[in-house]
């Protein structure tokens, strides 16, 4: 075990040299030259440096030094040095230092008692205390309320030791004389935080008989009060259990902010009832909305997590409360207090939820919100979970939602459309205004995704005549006039609709980038359909509504190929509600006319970039199916795709209400599992740390936690060995990782007949790893051993090397030896965990992310799927592609995966791979993140996994 260490300061610069130097300046220095030698000698010993010729220096030349800084760095010296011998006994040396203790203990600077008291409190060797002890107890009445206080502590400290009570026999008597009669707010709660800790019924009497002015106390003993409310009812002393309750209850109203805090948690520590839960649950709801720190809010909602959890039912009640919580600025407060709102949803809150959340979006609306938009995208995607939970809330959002189509908030106006799409499906009610309303609004949406989404259920839920003339009009008026371009006799290509020229100059086209659809597979998208632009034009003229127009001119083939689509769904069903056959081949002319004027807008010259072959053969399919339909393909494009979303859906509630009734039963313990009742255990001799280590452990045991058995055999297996046995020095490691820390317990072991001196573990990292400290030298006696510990910092994810030597000497060979060790790699797989995220949002981080690591399959796995689950295991990543659409034996698979690192960074997966002729799998795994660390070494983590090794 390592030693404590009460000090810690940084000393690089220092050497075992400067030790002569040092001793010269405390026996012939002043003042400040003393205090500088001091200086150095603390930083020495911190440094691994024992200098024991400097003790009887320090006890001859500092002793009798009467300047306060000196006296000062002495104690710290005295603090830092090895007391004792190697059998455990004070040394001798230390009677030497009494005298200038007490003589600090009499003195009259008010200051050097305060410090030496102080000391004191750190001593634990009975042979220097005794004779102190007179001197201690004088200070417990002294007039300076900065003495008495630490006089407190350290009577506290002395009484505490193994053989305290011989020393300080009369302590909690004495001790508790002074509380009774001590004004000081520190020195009374020391005193109560010494009778609690050595005389507990003394503490407990004291509290019950001032019960009624616990209130009037400072609010240091008042958090004194609550350790030890805790501490007793811990103990299963429950006997006045109302009666702490009651002094709880009274603190709530306290004017010290943490004093309200602990009494909250203390309350439902002690008491299970809905009372006393609900008291609780107020007081953090008050101290939520009071509290301006972001950090402070964060804790808070952290325990309002924890009752939620145990106490769903009283939580309920104070949603309204949590919601005031919105006020704040910060986007993590605000999405943690929508989350547990979303938790707390019933049907008799759902209404007031809502309109409340409906108050908040109106509230982004004047722009003067920091992250406003991204503030609008969050309260919409709460506003579709309560929508989807209680199908009846939607009809009172989804029309205000709607005027949000054209968000300058790119991802915002996505998950309105995306709630449009889902809400009109799942209430058949509000279908017939909805569209109306998305038809009035149509023009208004300047994103591309929007509008791919927005003419998808303008096609497929159109179904009265006058829904599909004016999905039909709305459509040719957002295109504006044909054809898109015209050729002059001189060669110029101009652009035939002028009303439109300003929205044309204002697009600007950019290359092509590859976009994953939902699928896995890949298409081709513009990105200018990222950006929304904006025609310099008043609202409502005709240049205004021309947004499909701009957006196809700006070389957007995909939306065209989806506008192409659209109008043959809506033919086709005008075709079957318009009685008029002369009207319905009207409406199919134009169709045409407008798929063809795309197609040669795209085998042009007017843009940069000719339409993809993707987008070519989609509309070429609409143009063959509106001149030569039959009733299958009817059937396919007017009903298919409706009822293969509403499939989707449906599925997605059912994986979704599987998923928790899995989660509700998980067997935590088998029924013959052994009881180990802690109860029944001897507690002779037992702390209550210990006995508390005892019921957590079985705790642990009940809830299908690890067993003493499996975190030694976990422990075994993460033990590497360093050397190997027939070096002179034998060296294995455990490493344990911890988020952002790594700690080595590297065990070093003499092989040999002789004692190895300067012995040092000498360490190196490669990659974002940094060694935090440089481990001590030691010197090892003929095979012994010895636990030496790194500790390295970890600031990204990506795969580090630890590597390094061990350098010792032997009395026999002059020169240094060195035993080389083995590299320890840190696998990226201690830092990331499976996590899930919607399918818009995969796909726009993939859009975004610069980094892609592209990995070849080659693997001895025959089957798709057996391949899927083994590198879903290997990288300890989650699948979001749904079983339905991984069922089948097509001879392909698509799907992505998704992670997230303990550094919040996201890595992403696509594994597209087919089965070829000879049965073995082709393909390829790609890996986006935002940093080169994490794409790389979950890169080379598949290549090493994906044979199907272990």
């Amino acid at each position: 075990m390592e030693k404590p260490c009460s000090l810690l300061v940084h000393f690089d610069k220092g050497s075992a040299a400067m030790a002569n130097e040092i001793k010269a300046d405390l026996e012939g220095g002043d003042g400040p030259a003393k205090a500088d030698a001091m200086r150095r000698a603390i930083s020495l010993l911190l440094n691994g440096e024992t200098l024991p010729q400097l003790f009887i220096t320090i006890v001859r030349y500092v002793l009798p030094s009467e300047d306060h800084t000196v006296q000062k760095l002495l104690l710290l010296y005295l603090e830092i040095i090895d007391r004792r011998d190697p059998a455990g006994r004070a040394l001798p040396e230390m009677i030497l230092i009494c005298q200038n203790l007490r003589n600090n203990l009499q003195s009259p600077n008010e200051y050097i008692r305060g410090v030496t008291l102080r000391f004191l409190c750190r001593l634990s060797e009975p042979e220097v205390l005794e004779p102190l002890v007179p001197s201690v107890l004088s200070n417990l009445e002294h007039r300076h309320h900065f003495i008495r206080r630490h006089a407190v502590s350290a009577v506290s400290a002395i009484y505490r030791l193994p053989h305290g009570d011989q020393l300080i026999p009369d302590a909690p008597e004495l001790v508790e004389r002074l509380l009774a009669s001590e004004q000081d707010a520190s020195a009374r709660r020391n005193a109560f935080l010494m009778l609690c800790a050595c005389a507990q019924e003394r503490a407990v009497a004291y509290l019950l008989s001032n019960a009624d002015r616990v209130t009037e106390w400072p609010d240091l003993l008042q958090m004194a009060v609550l350790d030890l409310i805790r501490k007793v009812c811990r103990s299963q002393n429950r006997a006045n259990k109302g009666r702490y309750i009651t002094i709880i209850t009274s603190l709530l109203s306290a004017p010290s902010t943490a004093v309200v805090y602990e009494c909250a948690g203390a309350l439902v520590s002690l008491s299970s009832a809905p009372t006393a839960v609900r008291a609780a649950a107020n007081t953090y709801c008050q101290l939520l909305s009071s509290q301006s720190d972001n950090n402070v809010k964060l804790i808070l909602l952290d325990r309002l997590y924890e009752l939620r959890t145990s106490h769903r039912d009283v939580m309920v009640g104070v949603v309204m409360d949590v919601l005031r919580a919105l006020a704040s600025p910060n986007l993590d407060v605000k999405r943690k207090v929508l989350d547990l709102v979303l938790d707390l949803l019933t049907p008799r809150n759902v209404e007031e939820v809502v309109l409340s959340l409906k108050k908040e979006v109106v509230k982004t609306q004047a722009g003067d919100l920091e992250k406003g938009g991204e503030y609008r995208q969050m309260l919409v995607q709460t506003i579709h979970a309560c929508a989807v939970e209680y199908p009846e809330v939607a009809g009172s959002v989804v029309h205000l939602l709607m005027d949000f189509l054209g968000d300058t908030n790119v991802a915002a106006a996505v998950d309105v459309v995306l709630f449009v799409r889902e809400i009109i499906e799942t209430n058949p009610k509000l279908r017939v205004s909805m569209i109306q309303r998305l038809i009035d609004t149509f023009y208004q949406i300047r994103a591309s995704r929007v509008c791919s989404c927005a003419l998808w259920i303008l096609g497929e839920y159109s179904l009265s005549l006058s829904e599909v003339e004016s999905a039909i009009a709305t459509i040719k008026q957002c295109l504006g006039d044909l054809p898109f371009y015209t050729v002059s006799d001189e060669g110029d290509t101009t652009d035939s609709a002028k009303p439109a020229q300003a929205v044309v100059n204002s697009v600007t086209v950019s290359s092509r980038r590859p976009v994953v659809l939902a699928d896995g597979t890949y298409a081709t998208q513009s990105a200018a359909t990222e950006t929304i632009s904006t025609p310099s034009v008043a609202p409502g003229s005709l240049s205004s509504t021309l947004n499909l127009r701009s957006l196809i001119l700006s070389g957007d083939f995909f939306l065209a190929a989806v506008v192409a689509c659209t109008l043959t769904k809506l033919v086709l069903r005008l075709e079957e509600v318009q009685p008029s056959k002369v009207e319905a081949n009207k409406a199919c002319t134009g169709a045409l006319l407008i798929m063809t004027s795309i197609l040669q807008l795209g085998q042009s010259s007017y843009l940069p970039h000719p339409i993809d072959n993707d987008s070519y053969d989609r509309i070429v399919l609409c143009v063959r199916l509106l001149c030569n339909t039959g009733d299958d393909v009817r059937k396919i494009w007017l009903q298919s795709c409706r009822q293969s979303f509403a499939k989707m859906l449906a599925e997605k509630q059912f994986r979704e209400t599987e998923e928790m009734k899995a989660k509700a039963q998980i067997s935590h313990a088998q029924p013959d599992d052994l009881i180990d009742f802690y109860h029944l255990k001897s507690r002779r001799g037992m702390s209550q740390l210990e006995l508390e280590d005892e019921v957590h452990d079985d705790l642990k045991a009940a809830t299908g936690g690890f067993t003493k058995d499996a975190d030694d055999a976990n422990k075994l297996n993460r033990i590497l060995q360093l050397t190997g046995f027939s070096d002179p020095v034998y060296a294995e490691a455990f490493v344990t990782v911890h988020h952002y820390d790594i700690v080595l317990d590297v065990t070093v072991i003499n092989r040999t007949k002789e004692t190895l001196q300067n012995l040092c573990l000498e360490l190196a990292t490669m990659g974002d790893l940094k060694l935090v400290d440089r481990p001590q030298n030691y010197t090892l006696a003929p095979e012994s051993s010895k636990q030496i510990r790194a500790n390295i910092k970890v600031s990204s994810t990506e795969t580090g090397v630890i590597f390094g030597n061990i350098v010792y000497e032997t009395s026999n060979v002059m020169e240094r030896s060195v035993v080389v060790l083995n590299d320890i790699h840190i696998d990226i797989m201690d830092y990331i965990s499976p996590a899930t995220c919607a399918d818009v949002t995969f796909r726009n981080m993939w859009a975004e992310f610069e980094w892609e690591n592209k990995v070849a399959v080659n693997t001895v796995i025959q089957d798709e799927k057996e391949f899927l689950n083994h590198i879903i295991k290997s990288t300890n990543m989650k699948c979001l592609t749904p079983p339905s659409a991984l069922d089948g034996e097509c001879g392909f698979l698509a799907a992505n995966l998704y992670a997230k690192s303990v550094f919040g960074e996201d890595a992403l997966v696509n594994i597209s791979i087919e089965k070829q002729l000879d049965g073995k799998l082709s393909g390829y795994i790609r890996i986006r993140s935002k940093t080169q660390g994490i794409a790389l070494s979950l890169g080379d983590k598949i290549t090493l996994k994906q044979k199907g090794g272990s």
